[in-house]
């Protein structure tokens, strides 16, 4: 299972991007989150894309074990339901 290191933000959002669309290609069904601890507003783009790319290939994705200051983000921007549930 794909697990992103401690930090997403800007500075390592395209790489972070990649290695997460090549686990959802390769079949992955779910990302665990647990390991972020810095996130900014790039972690929430990363993971609508994830999302719009496990839509394309008709395959569900869960996105576990968000940590609280990602879940806090979700909730500011209004995309906690779409993508942490």
């Amino acid at each position: 299972m794909y697990r992103p290191a401690d930090t997403l933000t800007l500075a390592n959002a395209r790489q972070v991007l990649a290695e997460g669309l090549r686990a959802i290609s390769a079949g992955q069904s779910e990302i665990d989150l647990s390991g972020l601890a810095t996130v900014d507003s790039s972690a929430l783009a990363t993971l609508l894309a994830w999302k719009r790319a496990a839509v394309a290939r008709k395959a569900p994705l869960a996105l576990i074990h968000p940590p609280p200051s990602l879940r806090s983000l979700a909730e500011l921007y209004g995309v906690a339901e779409l993508l942490l549930h």
